[in-house]
This record gives C-alpha cells, sequence and structure tokens, in this order.
C-alpha cells in the first residue's frame, strides 16, 4: 500500500489558498494582520496535521493481533494457507 498523489497535491492545494491566496482578500481594519496571520498560521498546522495523519497510515506502527485460532479460523474461511508467525 503506497501513497497517491492525488490526495496531497488536492490537499495542498486546499490549504496553500487558505494560507496564501485568503490573507490578501481579508478586508482592512485594525485587526487585519491578526487575521492574516492567524488564516496562515491555521494552513500550515492543519495541513501538517494532515499530512501526518495520512502518512502514519501508509506503515501503522500497530497491527492486530489475533490469536492462533483466530487466525486459523481466518486462513480456513477464505481458502489459504495458514503462515505461523
Amino acid at each position: 500500500m503506497g501513497a497517491s498523489a492525488v490526495p496531497v497535491i488536492v490537499f495542498t492545494l486546499l490549504w496553500g489558498v487558505v494560507g496564501i491566496i485568503l490573507p490578501f482578500v481579508v478586508p482592512k481594519g485594525p485587526n487585519r494582520g491578526i487575521i492574516q496571520v492567524v488564516l496562515m498560521l491555521t494552513a500550515a498546522t492543519c495541513w501538517l496535521f494532515w499530512l501526518c495523519c495520512y502518512m502514519a497510515q501508509m506503515n501503522p506502527l500497530i497491527g492486530p493481533k489475533l490469536s492462533k485460532h483466530a487466525a486459523l479460523l481466518i486462513a480456513k474461511e477464505w481458502g489459504g494457507d495458514y503462515v505461523a508467525p
């Protein structure tokens, strides 16, 4: 199982719009600079969080733990040979 480039490109574009394009369209006002910084930081942290979650699914650290009996039943149902760990 590997990564697909499509989700990475789509979410990078989405958060890129939020963090790069939207700060330029914030209306003028006393808090304009704060809103721009909030948008940029939100985009950066949300993109980074999404990327970490997406990449963690490629190589999970914790897998299912089956008993020998359950593994034998699954192998019998699926028509495969049981390979002992």
